[in-house]
């Protein structure tokens, strides 16, 4: 599928601002080892206005609901179509009142918010609806219904209910004119069907990066003899991929290989140029630059920037998602290597070794020390998959995105130091199981008495040599099997 956002284990925010608001947990079946997510409202999460507030707490519980009952094959059927009443009723009511207090206070983002409950209520939820049906609720369609539901209530919630009482910026303040975004939706639905003799149905017109399955994120980046750049994202659901370019190239396979992916690069190339036919102004950007992107760097550049045209379709083979980002005066920032003539056989290999990170341990590097952050990636990676944070308070932001197996901090950090940092973590419910790992250069007996109650799970000093810190780190894991 083609998308622009979306995670592979769950359903998980696509703005790290969520972290703000809620807390997925990952929970693990027995049957399936399947990742599910459970939401953690806390009242302190609230807008302000209780009405609102009232209802999002109700369609979080419905959601839960679904969730915790999605796994049991005898009860999921009449659980979500009893589920989907539900959560329907409470979202239509919700949208309900919600515009008649957008409306009260003369909101000026008032018509674009409206839009997008439309697209939701009109367009999303008939069409993922229609899906579970002709399934007969199946798990897949079940997991794309909680998927694109889950996703789209918290990144709803979380930017423009927020934008309502200016707690945040609305994420969709410069959508193409309807005229131009029917136009659009119009020529990708041809092509997909001419290209691939698929039959489309747009899920969603205002897609916000919601992960429905495993995906592969393709970015392009287009830029002008004026110096303004565009970003187009293609993601694309690996079956769909599987379903349509592997009777192609006549060779079938369970695991994506080199030449499917450079045969979807090429494919995806055309596919957007064959868009860009339709709108003369495109005809000014020339392609600049290529990735490949995990779905971290996906959901990090998504997040910075303003969609234009967000479209996700169900093709009947797979997920697809189709997003433009705004034309703007972009500095030049790193997502991912740029793949290019001499390099492509190489880091295409790359990325589909990389997918197997997420069946890693996860290590959170906590460390203001680029140095150190770096020393740790390049001693660890092989075996874990590493994530890195400079500060205590994007230590915690990452701790809640994405819940690591074990956490390396720093004891001296400007701001907030290692302790304040523990501390944190373990006045947090959802955080305090948690284990902390304190690499550092003081090892002196005042620094450990001084954390010692807040149960870190071991003390490494710097100076170690680094195969003694992986040896001991390996022995953690294995001591905790």
């Amino acid at each position: 599928m083609i998308y622009w956002l979306f995670n592979s284990t769950g359903f998980l925010p696509t703005s790290v601002k969520l972290a703000n608001l809620f807390y997925l947990k990952n929970l693990t079946t027995k049957e399936d080892n399947m990742n599910r997510n459970q939401f953690i409202w806390h009242d302190r999460f609230k807008i302000g206005v209780e009405i609102i507030d009232k209802e999002h707490r109700k369609l979080f519980s419905i959601m839960n609901k679904l969730l915790d009952y999605s796994d049991d094959e005898e009860k999921s059927q009449w659980v979500c179509q009893e589920g989907i009443k539900y959560f329907k009723g409470h979202a239509m009511k919700h949208f309900a009142e919600e515009e008649v207090y957008m409306a009260s206070i003369n909101y000026i983002e008032y018509d674009t918010h409206r839009r997008i409950h439309d697209n939701f209520r009109k367009k999303t939820l008939p069409e993922i609806e229609k899906e579970l049906v002709q399934t007969n609720y199946s798990p897949e369609a079940i997991n794309h219904f909680l998927g694109v539901c889950a996703g789209w209530l918290i990144g709803h919630t979380l930017t423009e209910d927020r934008a309502i009482t200016g707690k945040a910026s609305s994420k969709w303040g410069k959508l193409l004119p309807e005229e131009e975004h029917a136009a659009m939706k119009q020529v990708i639905t041809q092509l997909l069907h001419d290209m691939f003799h698929l039959s489309p149905r747009v899920i969603s017109e205002h897609y916000n990066g919601e992960e429905f399955g495993k995906g592969i994120y393709y970015r392009l980046v287009y830029g002008s003899k004026e110096g303004e750049r565009c970003e187009i994202f293609l993601v694309f659901e690996e079956k769909l991929l599987f379903n349509t370019l592997e009777p192609i190239i006549g060779k079938q396979s369970d695991k994506l290989s080199v030449m499917m992916m450079n045969v979807t690069r090429y494919t995806a190339r055309q596919f957007v140029d064959r868009i860009r036919k339709h709108f003369p102004a495109a005809e000014l950007y020339e392609v600049k630059d290529e990735n490949l992107l995990t779905y971290t760097q996906f959901q990090n550049a998504f997040e910075k920037h303003t969609p234009q045209c967000s479209l996700l379709f169900d093709t009947g083979e797979g997920y697809f998602a189709y997003c433009v980002m705004a034309p703007h005066l972009l500095e030049k920032e790193k997502v991912g290597p740029s793949i290019k003539a001499e390099n492509a056989i190489f880091e295409i290999q790359k990325y589909l070794d990389n997918n197997t990170e997420y069946h890693k341990k996860r290590i959170l590097v906590v460390d203001d020390s680029m140095v150190i952050q770096k020393a740790m990636q390049d001693l660890l990676s092989k075996d874990y998959r590493v994530v890195l944070a400079n500060s205590g308070v994007s230590a915690i932001r990452s701790m809640i995105l994405d819940h690591p197996d074990l956490v390396l901090l720093d004891y001296e950090m400007p701001v907030c130091d290692g302790k304040q940092v523990l501390e944190m973590i373990r006045s947090e419910k959802e955080l305090e199981d948690i284990p902390v790992i304190f690499l550092t250069s003081r090892a002196d007996a005042e620094s450990v008495k001084n954390v010692i109650s807040l149960k870190p799970a071991g003390y490494l000093p710097k100076s170690m040599k680094p195969d003694e810190i992986k040896s001991n780190i390996d022995s953690f894991f294995q001591n905790k099997k």
